[in-house]
């Protein structure tokens, strides 16, 4: 399906926003795999290093397909096609996925474009080979407007961000600190960045900026990582996609990394060049520089990178980067709190899960789980492997404990990729929600145990000391089947409940909503910097800062993050559930740049905006 491709002219390719990249080549006959230059041995398959057993429920499905109940708690239902979402349509290459360019997808960006308190919906579209070409139309991405009443209209061309690129992820934050988010969309090929003109349309301005880029980006994120009070850039890259040069299925010294359980598969990532990893310094007048050798984040192994996060994990009030990659072993940059990271990956435990290997590591989530205080590091992974769960301990030293808190075993069949922390039914203790899909198409001719759609899975945190699985009950959002692919989480119907959006690989978005019929309390912040604030030295949305909310007799975290997840962005304002509680006891902010806060709230069941400057 990409012969077309081989003969197509340079110019041609670059007046469809895709470079003609015609050096790059997959590695030498004999040449070792990334993982195995880390010290690691080379694996034979693509993502994963050993098959286990296939799981099948009562009625001969796979687990990741079946496994469903009659009768349980309903948390959510599927409210896509009531509020309007089915009408937008995800492509990415053809439906037999034989290069892994198909097999991606494509992220969710929960953003308040329009300042008017309801949360809208971004959603990055892939394209094809027909469309890069020009012979057919490319796929767009869509930007949902949020009516107020529970449905959404689609405003992307009006609002001039279509992308119309071959997407990947997509980052929210306001860059120039003018009060109004904007939009970075990474793609393979240049990447976008929409600048919001407050008026419900964006210019895109990645070229000026210089954040363009030409291969293939996946996650990025923002985060002012060298405390100037303005928001810098993270890309993450993946693999050097080469047009013209496209990896073959058969024969060659890469056979062994196009198999999966022997049977013949997309090639990669292993065997394939990496892309490198690129941190973009703002220069607070629209213009970026690329930083990432002198900050030391620039990826010199080339390893895989798809997630990617600004978050402080070890306490210390500047922000560190989290590296999730593909087959490769994890990146963990602790901030030095100059301008440059100190790489402790293998030295704190991120690198790699707790048997000692590397793993194909999708979506990352960050989040208080325990109520210490201290974020624990979830990632997906790829099928036939468990979820990795580091548990902080302090000081940036983090412990592999799934298997204790039992998500280990249940985590193996399924693939999974967006993932976040959230307190969906509201009793102070955050939970995890996945979405899941497969790779490959030929999970549904083989007895593998798995499936090419997946249904999402969600466990409840008990008391911080392990987690459960919510069992899938027939008909509602957990029992869909669908391949997915990015996820974002936030309150799209401001009741206090926490909703998720999944991109669909190649179908219709799908909207969990959150209808849990517990009766805990709740309260949600908006944390915004004070346009008074010294020299502006702080980040107008407040990316980077940190709360705490004491009620019900735990004090709860939460920080203000753009991106996570896998190739998403979730929403900027932080949900704290209170159980039975309706007074809040204290509310601590630790801004971005130091300055801590005490605040006080007039009730509970309510969204309140913290702005800086105004608290004690």
């Amino acid at each position: 399906m990409f012969e077309a491709l081989r003969t197509t002219t340079v110019l041609g390719l670059l007046a469809a926003g895709v470079p003609a990249l015609l050096t790059a080549q997959a590695p030498a006959p004999g040449s070792v795999p990334q993982a195995q230059a880390a010290g690691q041995a080379a694996k034979p398959g693509p993502e994963v290093t050993s098959s286990h057993a296939p799981q099948f429920d009562e009625k001969h499905r796979p687990i990741t397909a079946g496994g469903f109940v009659k009768t349980g708690p309903v948390v959510f239902i599927d409210d896509s096609e009531k509020a309007g979402l089915t009408r937008w349509t995800h492509k990415m290459g053809t439906p037999e996925k034989n290069y892994i360019i198909e097999t991606k997808g494509s992220g969710v960006g929960l953003i308040d474009y329009d300042n008017d308190g309801w949360l809208d919906i971004y959603l990055v579209n892939g394209s094809t080979v027909d469309a890069l070409t020009g012979k057919a139309s490319p796929p767009h991405a869509a930007l949902f407007h949020n009516n107020h009443d529970g449905t959404f209209t689609e405003v992307a061309a009006k609002a001039g961000v279509t992308n119309d690129r071959w997407g990947t992820g997509v980052a929210i934050a306001d860059y120039d600190n003018d009060g109004w988010p904007d939009i970075f969309v990474s793609n393979v090929g240049r990447n976008r960045l929409y600048h919001n003109n407050h008026d419900g349309t964006f210019t895109d301005m990645a070229e000026k900026a210089g954040v363009q880029l030409g291969n293939w980006s996946s996650s990025a994120t923002f985060g002012d990582y060298d405390g100037d009070g303005r928001l810098d850039l993270f890309v993450a890259g993946y693999i050097h996609w080469d047009w013209d040069n496209l990896p073959a299925a058969t024969g060659g010294s890469n056979n062994a990394f196009c198999t999966f359980r022997g049977e013949a598969v997309a090639c990669g990532p292993r065997g394939l060049k990496g892309e490198p990893d690129h941190l973009f310094h703002n220069n607070g007048d629209g213009t970026f520089t690329d930083v990432s050798e002198k900050a030391g984040v620039a990826d010199k192994p080339g390893y895989y990178g798809l997630g990617a996060l600004f978050v402080d994990i070890n306490n210390d009030g500047k922000p560190d980067l989290l590296v999730g990659n593909d087959s490769t072993p994890n990146y963990l940059y602790l901030s030095k709190g100059d301008g440059t990271f100190d790489d402790v990956s293998y030295a704190s435990g991120y690198a790699l899960n707790e048997a000692g290997r590397e793993t194909a590591s999708m979506g990352i989530a960050v989040g208080d789980y325990q109520n210490n205080g201290m974020l624990a590091i979830f990632n997906t992974t790829f099928s036939d492997d468990y979820k990795p769960f580091y548990r902080n301990e302090g000081d940036a030293n983090l412990t592999d404990i799934s298997y204790q808190l039992g998500l280990g075993e249940v985590s193996v069949p399924f693939l999974s990729w967006g993932d976040a922390f959230l307190d969906y039914d509201n009793d102070g203790w955050r939970d995890l929600l996945m979405s899941d899909g497969h790779v490959y198409p030929q999970a549904d001719k083989y007895a593998w145990g798995t499936s090419w759609a997946e249904r999402p899975m969600l466990f409840h945190n008990i008391g911080g000391k392990n987690f459960e699985a919510v069992p899938a009950v027939d008909g509602t959002g957990l029992a869909d089947v669908i391949a997915g692919r990015g996820m974002a989480v936030g309150d799209l119907f401001n009741d206090g409940k926490l909703d998720a959006v999944i991109n669909v690989m190649d179908g219709h978005p799908v909207l969990l909503r959150n209808v849990s019929p517990d009766k805990n309390h709740w309260l949600e912040l908006r944390l915004v910097t004070g346009k008074a604030a010294p020299n502006h030295r702080t980040v107008y949305d407040a990316v980077g800062a940190t709360v705490y909310v004491t009620a019900n007799g735990m004090k709860q975290r939460a920080d203000v993050l753009s991106g996570g997840s896998y190739l998403s962005s979730n929403d900027f304002r932080q949900h704290f559930g209170l159980g039975q509680a309706t007074t809040v006891d204290a509310i601590e902010v630790h801004w971005p740049g130091g300055k801590v806060e005490k605040f006080t709230v007039p009730g509970v069941d309510r969204i309140v905006t913290l702005t800086e400057g105004e608290g004690k």
